[in-house]
């Protein structure tokens, strides 16, 4: 393989590794978001009765 072949080969993999870890931020950034949202939205919801009844048998 000439050094030409293998420079272009490399910046192909160094790009598509870019575009990957800048793909993997953004997921992250919803699941992040997202997460956020939904401990809202368990932390609004009343609760009714939580703790009157224990299950001794289980």
């Amino acid at each position: 393989m000439d050094i030409a072949a293998m420079s272009l080969s490399l910046s192909a993999c160094s790009v598509n590794t870019n575009i990957s870890l800048a793909m993997m931020s953004k997921v992250l950034d919803t699941a992040e978001v997202t997460g956020e949202v939904l401990t809202e939205m368990i932390d609004s919801i009343p609760v009714q009765g939580l703790g009157e009844h224990i299950d001794v048998l289980a």
